[in-house]
């Protein structure tokens, strides 16, 4: 057994089942022809892309020119501790 297909035997995978409408499954078919890929690799792709970008939104913050420079700002302004919360 060459390294590839040993690879493939011992990678575990997990099964998603979806339900869609015969419209989009035609669509998503087409599109995936089109790409010259499976449906399956097409759907795990865009699926795959699709999650990055929405995690990223949720973990990333993007701030504005003005506000980075606020931020910034205050992080160089910041006051020295307390004796009290320098002690605790």
């Amino acid at each position: 057994m060459n390294e590839t297909a040993m690879s493939a035997a011992t990678t575990p995978y997990e099964r998603i089942d979806l339900r869609i409408s015969p419209e989009i499954k035609a669509l998503i078919v087409r599109a995936a022809a089109t790409a010259g890929v499976s449906v399956s690799a097409f759907l795990l792709d865009a699926a795959q892309e699709r999650a990055k970008q929405v995690l990223s939104r949720a973990e990333l913050m993007t701030l504005s020119p003005r506000d980075r420079e606020a931020f910034f700002t205050a992080l160089d302004h910041t006051d020295k501790p307390r004796p009290k919360l320098s002690a605790a």
